[in-house]
């Protein structure tokens, strides 16, 4: 009976630590999200305030919320013109990266050849290489082939430093996939081809769409190559266009907090659209391996 009533004891207080674990866990996790989005936070609330108020009061709730801050930053940037360069070049690129990478993936995941551990030290090389040391050497061959001021001068190298690690993540990703699936369609007779389009690349989805938002992300937010390459005011893109706000003698915060809230709200998007394939794509390598 004692034993009984001790193993009990024991039970409820290993639930009761569980309990208090469990809690202690969600606090700091709560935590954590209200220090990581603060900041997103008062960037949209800086966005409805004066000069005068951002800094007298840098961390309280503008008096009279100014809307006019948006259409001016907008007009004043030309965020339009910014907004449709942007979205063209991160969509071209995207598409290259996920299509090339995809391939390049599939062909160092479930074929063996003898050029294969080559190929592979190529692409790990190239995620080693800092891409903003390339920016001289990309200019001056974009200037002799004729490609400074066109979408192309920013889509080739996006494609390029982007590549590795698509091919990195979507093949770590395929090689999880037993291989009886393919030989079962090639004994149907379906192609590699056919494979790869009906079978691989909807199966490697989660690890493409971890691809795709890393890359958004980086192209979107790129400055350098496009401040380099660019020049042309009907070409810049949405970076480029806040710099606008900026001179060698002041900075106008109050458009420049609204231009970037509108610059990223796009990301917020996109990531919520896309988080479930995501988080599926981290997970992925984790669980299978």
């Amino acid at each position: 009976m004692e034993q009984a009533l001790s193993v009990k004891t024991g039970s409820a207080a290993g639930k009761a630590g569980a309990k208090w674990n469990r809690g202690l866990i969600n606090v700091l996790l709560t935590l954590y999200a209200l220090v990581t989005l603060y900041p997103l936070f008062w960037l949209f609330v800086s966005s409805f305030k004066t000069n005068e108020e951002f800094h007298s009061k840098p961390f309280s709730l503008p008096e009279v919320w100014q809307w006019d801050n948006f259409v001016r930053a907008w007009e004043v940037s030309a965020m339009g013109t910014s907004l449709v360069n942007s979205t063209i070049v991160t969509v071209l690129s995207l598409i290259l990266t996920l299509v090339l990478g995809a391939l390049a993936a599939y062909v160092l995941a479930r074929f063996d050849f003898k050029l294969k551990p080559l190929f592979m030290g190529l692409f790990l090389l190239g995620m080693l290489i800092p891409i903003h040391s390339t920016l001289v050497p990309l200019f001056v061959l974009m200037k002799k082939v004729k490609l400074l001021d066109t979408y192309a001068a920013l889509v080739f190298p996006y494609t390029a430093f982007e590549l590795p690690l698509a091919i990195f993540v979507v093949a770590a990703y395929l090689t999880a996939i037993p291989k009886e699936i393919e030989e079962a369609a090639l004994i149907d007779g379906t192609g590699y081809w056919g494979i790869f389009f009906r079978m691989m690349l909807p199966l490697s989805l989660p690890a493409l769409s971890t691809i795709a938002i890393l890359g958004f992300l980086r192209f979107w937010n790129d400055f350098a190559f496009a401040l380099v390459f660019i020049s042309k005011p009907a070409l810049k893109t949405i970076p480029l266009s806040l710099s606008v706000f900026a001179t060698g003698y002041a900075t106008d915060y109050k458009l420049t907090m609204a231009a970037m809230s509108i610059a990223v709200l796009p990301t917020i998007i996109v990531y919520l659209l896309f988080q479930e394939q995501i988080m599926k794509g981290m997970t992925a390598g984790a669980v299978k391996g």
